[in-house]
């Protein structure tokens, strides 16, 4: 056969076969005297076979190994981990439709608010704390959504244990709505306000105490210019007072 041919009667372009060559994966066939490989049924069974370990999930350089005669008692392994995988892949999705199915609920009900495409951590800790119904805590909340989407896993889960922490906490979540209120106060206040330095030296030690508590040595991102862009939705008290936080964190 030539290449056209097997990669017919495989199901497959011949790209694909010319790229299995490539890669080591599929052993090269002998070439008649005008240059074309000549393809047996011995390449049409490594194909095949090729075929079917990627179909079941094997990289091609998992392939490659499990093909070569000597290495090929690895296969056994490779599919229990790939079986795993795909065993946290059904619940991943499971866990996934059964969120979507809420979200979906509300939608339908009209009541679908912008925090509920939230994951149910962070929903849980809204509900929880029972934010109040303010400009500081309402651009508190949006900080939350983003953290939510952006940080990597173990941040988050790290993050989420030190909410909930608080939210367990009746004295360390009235004090936190008291600081929504003296912010919400500076609404219309002047970036020289008398409040603002200790508002900001105050909500920086809770915040030392009680959000970053771990020990965790205090990362580049405590820098005013860097949190300068997330200010937006702050009057210019009010951001004058995360800006003295930052400082205050930073320098620790």
């Amino acid at each position: 056969m030539r290449i056209g041919e097997l990669a017919a009667l495989l199901g497959v372009s011949t790209r694909t076969v010319r790229y299995y060559h490539h890669q080591g994966v599929l052993p090269e066939p002998p070439r008649l005297a005008n240059g074309y490989r000549e393809y047996g049924m011995r390449d049409a069974i490594a194909l095949a076979r090729v075929r079917r370990l990627v179909a079941l999930g094997l990289s091609l350089d998992e392939a490659r190994d499990v093909i070569a005669e000597d290495r090929s008692r690895e296969l056994p392994e490779i599919l229990a981990e790939i079986d795993a995988d795909l065993a946290r892949q059904e619940q991943e999705i499971r866990d996934r439709r059964r969120r979507l199915a809420q979200v979906l609920q509300l939608a339908e009900a009209g009541t679908l608010g912008p925090q509920d495409t939230a994951s149910p951590d962070l929903l849980a800790f809204l509900k929880a704390v029972d934010l109040p119904s303010s400009q500081a805590a309402a651009w508190d909340r949006e900080l939350l959504v983003l953290m939510d989407t952006v940080a990597a896993a173990p941040e988050r889960k790290r993050a989420f244990t030190m909410l909930d922490a608080l939210a367990a906490d009746p004295e360390l979540t009235a004090r936190g709505h008291e600081f929504y209120r003296r912010l919400d106060e500076l609404a219309g206040a002047e970036p020289d306000d008398p409040r603002i330095a200790p508002l900001a030296a105050e909500l920086a030690e809770y915040s030392l105490r009680h959000l970053m508590s771990n020990g965790a040595p205090i990362g580049p991102e405590w820098d005013a210019e860097t949190m300068e862009p997330f200010l937006d939705g702050l009057a210019p008290a009010q951001a004058e007072v995360i800006r003295q936080v930052v400082r205050h964190i930073a320098g620790h």
